[in-house]
């Protein structure tokens, strides 16, 4: 029966390393793979995985542009669609509508920042609070009778 302590590899799965530099006998003594000269074949070197012998490095060729701001807000989103089909499904127990309705149902993964936008169509007169709306999203809630509150970031 195989155990955890008594498993093995298959045969021919782990091949032996090589002994370097253990006399001419074993084929790796000499230069000991090290190849003839050069900054490798010294005893001590080394470079860091980065290092291109000398060439411009591909971190310093490639140009730079651009700026990401530090203070960019990226919101989530949720249509007007989705809101009134959340009120036809039944699912709300009231017609207030805050994250974590939204959380509960599946329209928001978390409780960053979201935005209300204004794909769809409106017909339940909802109160509802956001980081933000669009401007067609405000026009529609407030067409069917809604209030908006909108929150702090």
């Amino acid at each position: 029966m195989d155990r955890l302590s008594n498993l093995k590899y298959a045969k021919g799965a782990v091949k032996s390393s090589k002994r370097i530099g253990r006399g001419e006998g074993s084929g790796h003594g000499g230069t000991a793979t090290r190849g003839m000269n050069g900054q490798l074949s010294r005893s001590g070197a080394k470079h860091r995985a980065w290092f291109e012998g000398g060439q411009m490095p591909l971190q310093r060729r490639i140009p730079k542009n651009g700026f990401k701001s530090p203070f960019k807000v990226v919101h989530q989103t949720v249509n007007i669609y989705q809101l009134q089909n959340l009120v036809d499904s039944g699912k709300l127990e009231s017609n207030k509508i805050t994250a974590v309705d939204l959380i509960k149902h599946g329209l928001l993964s978390n409780l960053k920042p979201y935005k209300i936008l204004g794909d769809g169509n409106l017909t339940a007169k909802i109160e509802i609070e956001a980081f933000a709306f669009s401007a067609t999203a405000k026009e529609k809630i407030e067409a069917a009778g809604g209030t908006i509150s909108q929150l702090e970031i």
